[in-house]
């Protein structure tokens, strides 16, 4: 995605950095590129069998996007209840200060491991936040099903 499109900013790569004893993560620099005190919606987001593996980072664009799906699924669908439920009580809306740093909500950073490091990995037009080790095992499932993936684009 090109910030010359108006799409916003592109995470791309990965990167492991400190997480301080306020639970300030740093955004790297280059997927904050013109950005200043940018508000985030934290998800704490499921991968297989873990229910709370990382946290979903979601810019204005994507969190807008996902508000927007969200709110236009039906009241009273049974489905779409829990999944309204689900999303609200697990997540959190957080702003970058003028470091580039976000503040991992306590029972988030808990939830998912995240202690003294954190890996940020891109994903395009969001990213997520993962305890260093926790993505380590990942990455042997995302390896083994990168073939198949593949088909999808």
């Amino acid at each position: 995605m090109s910030e010359a499109l108006n799409t916003g900013p592109s995470y791309q790569s990965s990167f492991e950095n400190i997480v301080d004893e306020k639970r300030r993560v740093q955004i790297p620099a280059n997927w904050r590129k013109g950005q200043n005190e940018t508000e985030f919606m934290l998800v704490l987001w499921p991968s297989g069998a873990q229910k709370d593996a990382c946290l979903m980072v979601l810019p204005p664009m994507a969190a807008q996007k996902l508000r927007d799906r969200i709110t236009s699924m039906p009241f009273g669908d049974g489905q779409a209840e829990a999944l309204r439920r689900f999303l609200g009580r697990k997540s959190h809306m957080v702003t970058s200060d003028k470091a580039g740093r976000i503040t991992l909500p306590e029972h988030m950073a808990t939830a998912v491991g995240i202690e003294e490091k954190a890996v940020l990995v891109g994903m395009f037009d969001r990213f997520q936040v993962w305890n260093p080790e926790k993505f380590g095992a990942i990455t042997d499932g995302d390896d083994a099903l990168a073939q198949e993936a593949f088909k999808l684009i």
